[in-house]
């Protein structure tokens, strides 16, 4: 579960930096950026954009165990998109809200496997071939962890429950040729499907579910405690204890202002409190 108070993720680790600029303007952030780190670990990355010499920030790091290190509020602009471009914006630092993952990018093959750039093997499980959107050729890329992609989308859910977000970009989106995050290893398209409701260009374009092979939406639960039923009905039993405010729900069917609803169990809950 993702809750935000002022502007901050309840229960994420808080280490500031220094690297940031004013707070942003009316009707501002309404973007999000997804960057990797390509750094040693989440806390070592941490560090780095909280030193003054680093002239960069992020908002939050996510660790590959899914931990949340925060280094700006969500109402300040930090320094992660650079020299910049989307459609007529420029310098998307003033309009976005900067989500480093801890992941070393792209490996490089050996002999003997694939290492990152600071020369540590990477186990094969967790290599993944795959082709840039601006490339051509396949390379070799560190995976993000299952945790990772789950918390990086819980996130966004909750940011655009919190901030008018309508825009979800790669770094590689907005700096293509400078900048190569989150390449084709972190699932941005399919996550921007799910969240914004419309299918983006670009490999994956809805994602498919082992379940039935239909796409899904995902939503986030707004009530302070929301029951979940065996039938779309407020008189029907309930299946488990009730979901929280910000709990992730899988959204399977809808049927009559209730939508069916996957956690670790499958039930019925009243659509009104669940923003999708």
């Amino acid at each position: 579960m993702i809750s935000i108070s002022d502007h901050r993720i309840e229960g994420a680790k808080w280490q500031e930096s220094p690297n940031t600029s004013d707070l942003f303007n009316a009707g501002l952030p309404d973007t999000i950026v997804v960057h990797f780190t390509g750094g040693r670990s989440a806390q070592s990355s941490a560090d780095w954009l909280c030193n003054p010499e680093a002239k960069a920030s992020a908002h939050i790091i996510i660790a590959k165990d899914g931990s949340i290190i925060q280094l700006a509020g969500f109402d300040t602009i930090a320094w992660h998109a650079g020299i910049s471009k989307w459609q007529d914006r420029t310098g998307l630092n003033k309009y976005s809200i900067g989500i480093e993952i801890d992941n070393a990018g792209r490996l490089e093959e050996r002999v003997d496997g694939y290492y990152t750039w600071f020369k540590t093997k990477v186990a094969d499980k967790d290599v993944v071939k795959g082709i840039h959107r601006n490339e051509s050729t396949p390379s070799y890329w560190q995976a993000f962890t299952d945790k990772q992609v789950e918390t990086t989308e819980a996130i966004c859910l909750a940011l655009m429950q919190a901030y008018p977000i309508t825009t979800i970009l790669g770094h590689e989106e907005i700096s293509p040729g400078r900048k190569i995050d989150p390449g084709p290893a972190f699932p941005l398209d399919n996550m921007r499907s799910r969240l914004l409701g419309r299918k983006d260009e670009g490999e994956g374009k809805a994602l498919i579910t082992e379940e039935s092979g239909e796409n899904r939406r995902m939503g986030i639960v707004t009530a302070n405690k929301l029951n979940v039923r065996t039938m779309p009905s407020a008189t029907s039993s309930k299946v488990t204890e009730p979901l929280t405010k910000g709990s992730l729900v899988k959204i399977l069917e809808e049927q009559e202002g209730w939508y069916k609803v996957k956690i670790e169990e499958e039930g019925w809950v009243s659509r009104e409190y669940v923003k999708v």
